[in-house]
């Protein structure tokens, strides 16, 4: 726990308290969490994604939030009577230090790989959504997380944009970045687009011009990301034999925590409580066997390779992704290794598959999490 003391004027805290929305499963609360920070409300829609968050803290011994976990759409929190009972905690929360905002809204809309519709799609105005829940309950600090096609299609960087101009409006400043989840140490190549805005009058006046300088994004980066996801840095493909053996090339030891099968080993996947959780080939069985190792420019099959990062997961998005040196696609364990999730994390047994990795391709990779939940501890430690 942090012993670290947190003042606002004559208000004084340990920890930094979070309201989540669009929680998922808990892979950014989790990270938040583990770097100190106090999660108090919950806020997730799709009643799978709650379930499995509150069992997932329960098999970690984590306690529930002190306020809600909330089963429920976020626009309910902008009129009514869920309005009332959210602004009663925040008044209550903000007795105690300061208090933050953290959510990935849903992204397909924004996505490349997804439908494309932008602010108009039912998810993407989620987003908009959750920037007009900042603003109207007015947190002292906040994170955005979103997908990088936020910022490379020309209509939805417009609508990004306006909504960072909204909340210069309401009073934050604010700094964002393109993060890669491999800069961190996660084994896979997943940008991210991350924005955090902190309350002028919580910045002292000599600093509110320097929110860039002293907001230290590369402060838990390992890694160079441009440097690091060179192909000749890495095996290019190898031709796949059932349970064959493959000892890490001496070239790319400095580089083993950024391999996937570092991370299965790490995370001992074979013997995690959702090892057996697996999509069984019904068909297609010679075809999967021909794919080599590494060979991942496939539109559905894509056969990961263990001393390689992976591309990014989009598990249940047509995408077929494939053990490196088993005839089988990856397992649950598997793909929560790939995203950097502790070893102790597991999903409930009763969880369809469906959810299971449509949840895990959701979240944001706990290093990641983690890593971005530090710098703004870091930054809160300074006001």
């Amino acid at each position: 726990m942090l012993t670290t003391t947190y003042t606002d004027n004559t208000i004084t805290s340990k920890r930094p308290i979070i309201f989540s929305f669009f929680a998922g499963v808990g892979f950014l609360d989790l990270g938040f969490e583990r770097s100190g920070f106090d999660i108090r409300f919950v806020n997730e829609f799709y009643k799978p994604f709650y379930d499995a968050y509150k069992y997932s803290r329960q098999k970690m011994n984590q306690p529930e939030p002190l306020y809600e976990h909330h089963l429920g759409s976020i626009d309910e929190f902008l009129a009514g009577p869920q309005k009332i009972r959210l602004k009663q905690y925040l008044i209550d929360a903000k007795k105690d230090g300061l208090v933050g905002f953290i959510g990935g809204p849903p992204c397909p809309d924004f996505s490349v790989a997804g439908k494309n519709r932008g602010r108009d799609g039912d998810h993407g105005r989620l987003t908009e959504s959750y920037i007009n829940t900042i603003i109207m309950y007015k947190p002292d600090f906040f994170l955005v997380e979103n997908v990088k096609g936020l910022i490379t299609n020309k209509e939805h960087l417009a609508f990004y944009n306006e909504m960072k101009d909204k909340l210069v409006a309401a009073g934050y400043i604010i700094t964002d970045r393109l993060s890669n989840s491999i800069e961190v140490g996660c084994p896979q190549d997943r940008e991210r687009i991350l924005l955090f805005g902190i309350k002028k009058s919580k910045v002292k006046r000599s600093q509110k011009d320097k929110l860039t300088q002293n907001f230290n994004w590369n402060a838990y980066l390992k890694y160079d990301g441009s440097a690091v996801l060179k192909k000749s840095l890495w095996p290019t493909t190898t031709p796949y034999t059932l349970d064959s053996e493959f000892p890490i090339p001496n070239y790319i030891e400095d580089l083993k925590e950024l391999t996937i099968e570092h991370w299965f080993r790490k995370n001992d996947v074979y013997n995690h409580p959702n090892a057996k959780h697996q999509f069984k080939p019904k068909s297609g069985l010679p075809k999967m066997q021909r794919i080599a190792e590494g060979h991942v420019s496939g539109k559905s099959f894509k056969r990961l390779h263990r001393w390689r990062y992976s591309p990014t997961s989009a598990y249940g998005n047509n995408e077929v992704h494939l053990h490196p040196y088993k005839t089988r696609r990856i397992s649950v364990s598997e793909a929560l290794a790939i995203q950097s999730l502790p070893k102790e994390f597991e999903l409930p047994n009763d969880m369809t598959l469906s959810n299971m990795f449509k949840s895990i391709g959701n979240g944001v990779p706990f290093l990641m999490s983690q890593a971005i939940a530090n710098t703004i501890n870091d930054f809160l430690k300074k006001l």
